[in-house]
């Protein structure tokens, strides 16, 4: 589990898609997106999702992409939450990756002088209005890969979550690419960041 400057990794996020908008993404991969029940699902838009709660992800079944829903965050050899993983200088062949959809995530700062509660930060893609998050799946939960801070996160914490373009789908579920090159940190100007609270 990582940990930041200020407080623990990435332990909120958002998403408000819909199940058409994720299969959009492999409409033109030639591996049609399939729903875990045959069925199209309704997914309920929701600002946070938090550690321990079901969420949908998508993974690699076979011979095609699956929108599942999954519980984020294994239990660790102390039976702690695993909810980020460190992805620099590693290989994820051989392991059971995922990718979960979002178009937001956010981080926590000190409290501010007469506030109790942490600041929190949105960060969403500039000139994207959604994207994946790269993870990985164990014992049937899933974990969000960490990596070092590009410089539109450094200030807020030194990690953050791997981000992947829409279109990098199926380069991450079939590791089609280095990871060294799928897993970086953002380039500078590829995030905007708005503080949710305290409201100015």
């Amino acid at each position: 589990m990582d940990e930041g400057r200020c407080c623990r990794m990435c332990n909120d996020y958002r998403s408000r898609l819909s199940a058409i908008q994720i299969a959009e993404a492999f409409s033109e991969t030639g591996f049609p997106l399939q729903f875990d029940g045959g069925t199209i699902p309704n997914l309920e838009p929701r600002d946070d999702i938090r550690i321990g709660e079901t969420a949908p992800i998508v993974t690699r079944e076979q011979d095609a992409p699956v929108l599942r829903n999954m519980t984020w965050a294994w239990k660790g050899p102390g039976g702690r939450p695993v909810f980020n993983f460190r992805s620099d200088g590693r290989s994820f062949e051989g392991s059971h990756r995922c990718l979960i959809p979002a178009d937001a995530f956010y981080e926590f700062t000190d409290a501010e002088p007469g506030h109790k509660r942490k600041t929190k930060w949105r960060f969403t893609r500039r000139g994207h209005p959604w994207f994946w998050i790269a993870g990985l799946i164990k014992n049937d939960a899933w974990a969000m890969l960490t990596t070092e801070p590009g410089p539109d996160i450094a200030p807020y914490h030194d990690r953050q979550v791997v981000l992947l373009d829409r279109d990098q789908a199926m380069a991450w579920l079939d590791l089609k690419l280095p990871e060294t090159e799928l897993l970086g940190p953002s380039p500078a100007g590829d995030l905007d960041v708005v503080k949710v609270y305290p409201r100015a």
